[in-house]
């Protein structure tokens, strides 16, 4: 039986859990591996809680040179991207293998960090990354590797599901929604990357370069949140069959490909439509497989911690069966296959678009806009006036587009915001189909 040393850097939420993880099941994880996993070292300026969660102060490392020297992997579950970057390239300088829950840190110095392991011949891992305890990188790398994937969209970031989820479930405004989901402990005291769409775009940005063999360019994915979604538009969605969800999408079209998070509308009968609450989910196509779904908790003590530990088996049944550094390519492509698809940009892609505007009652206002998607040659394939109101003078119009280029969308919206009657901003929202 071997035994495989594990240093902790980051002792919070995810550090806690991977001791309590294995803590529970270490008989379970020695009789499937034959391999004896051990915490050896940790690195937190939290003296205390380490002594409560572990009760041994012995585990406390002086410094990160000590964590490192006493480690065959070190585990960075520190977060941010400053000091979470340096301790990682020392580690790796140190030629210890790294494994990391830190989207943020792999989707913007991934590149570097896998060419200094490279370089030092160790391996970096990183499903923990995405989606908590949802296996989807094993899954883009291992479970789909005979197809070619045409597309990834998912659900990515819990927080702000359960906002949506909460708006069209219960009413709530958005506002209300996320003080709620404050209130949980779903949401932080400044929820921007969550409602901003910055985590899920971490997220999608290591996902699209596993499933396109691409380097990882985060600069070049198209970010839109939730925080000026209005209330009106989840109720509208449902009364046509849609809900509303933030969805980071890489889809692969001919020589390019489309890398982005935006609130979209997802048809009512697709299963990741109705995935509520914090939960996250991920939907891939592959050419012969056809669309999967993997769904689960996307963040979290426990679950979070389950992910880094099978980074930690995987990393070690590898090295046990004779191997110097994980048998897996970090992209899950070798190298000299990586590809240079371009990353198109947010007005060349086509969509589908739901469309809201407001209008005061006059003639001929629908006849306005039909012929403005007519000059076009753009199809509406659904229009509805909502009905007036008693003193009411405004009403809202909604369209919906199930394909077309987001720049002729963009023109026709502008010239709908120009028109006389119209009574301030023009909502757009994008429409996926989600299917083959």
């Amino acid at each position: 039986m071997s035994k495989f040393k594990i240093g902790i850097l980051g002792f919070g939420t995810v550090g806690s859990g991977v001791f309590n993880v294995l803590r529970e099941n270490h008989d379970e994880i020695l009789a499937k591996t034959g391999i004896d996993f051990e915490i050896v070292s940790i690195l937190d300026l939290d003296h205390e809680k380490i002594i409560s969660v572990a009760g041994d102060e012995k585990l406390i490392a002086k410094d990160i040179d000590d964590l490192i020297n006493m480690s065959d992997v070190v585990l960075e579950l520190i977060g941010g991207t400053r000091i979470a970057f340096d301790f990682a390239k020392k580690a790796l300088n140190a030629k210890k293998h790294l494994v990391t829950a830190n989207k943020a840190l792999i989707a913007l110095h991934g590149t570097e960090l896998f060419n200094l392991a490279k370089e030092n011949n160790v391996s970096i891992l990183y499903e923990a990354s995405v989606a908590g305890g949802i296996p989807i990188i094993k899954a883009l790398r291992e479970g789909v590797v005979s197809n070619k994937v045409e597309w990834v969209a998912g659900i990515l970031n819990g927080t702000t599901n359960y906002i949506l989820s909460e708006m069209k479930n219960n009413g709530l405004s958005f506002q209300t929604a996320l003080s709620q989901a404050q209130s949980l402990g779903y949401a932080e005291a400044d929820p921007t990357f969550d409602i901003e769409g910055i985590d899920a775009a971490h997220k999608i940005t290591i996902i699209a370069s596993i499933a396109f063999g691409v380097s990882l360019n985060f600069n070049d994915v198209f970010v839109e949140g939730i925080s000026n979604l209005q209330l009106k538009d989840v109720a509208y969605a449902e009364e046509l069959g849609y809900r509303i969800k933030l969805i980071g999408l890489a889809k692969k079209v001919n020589q390019d490909i489309e890398v982005r998070v935006h609130p979209t509308l997802i048809s009512e009968t697709q299963l990741v439509a109705n995935v509520d609450g914090p939960m996250n989910a991920v939907l891939v196509m592959g050419n012969m497989l056809g669309p999967t779904l993997y769904y689960g908790a996307g963040a979290g003590s426990d679950p979070t911690a389950s992910a880094v530990l099978s980074d930690v088996i995987d990393l070690a049944r590898s090295i046990s069966n004779g191997n110097k550094v994980f048998h897996i390519p970090s992209f899950g492509y070798e190298d000299s296959n990586l590809s240079s698809l371009k990353f198109k940009k947010i007005n060349e892609i086509s969509s589908g678009y739901y469309i809201r505007a407001n209008f005061v009652d006059a003639a001929g206002v629908l006849a306005k806009i039909t012929s403005l998607f007519a000059d076009k040659n753009i199809s509406i394939d659904e229009m509805h006036q909502k009905m007036l109101k008693k003193n009411q003078t405004e009403n809202d119009v909604i369209i919906v587009v199930k394909n077309a280029q987001e720049k002729e969308i963009n023109s026709i919206i502008n010239d709908i915001q120009k028109m006389k009657s119209n009574v301030g901003n023009v909502v757009k929202i994008r429409l996926e189909e989600l299917a083959k």
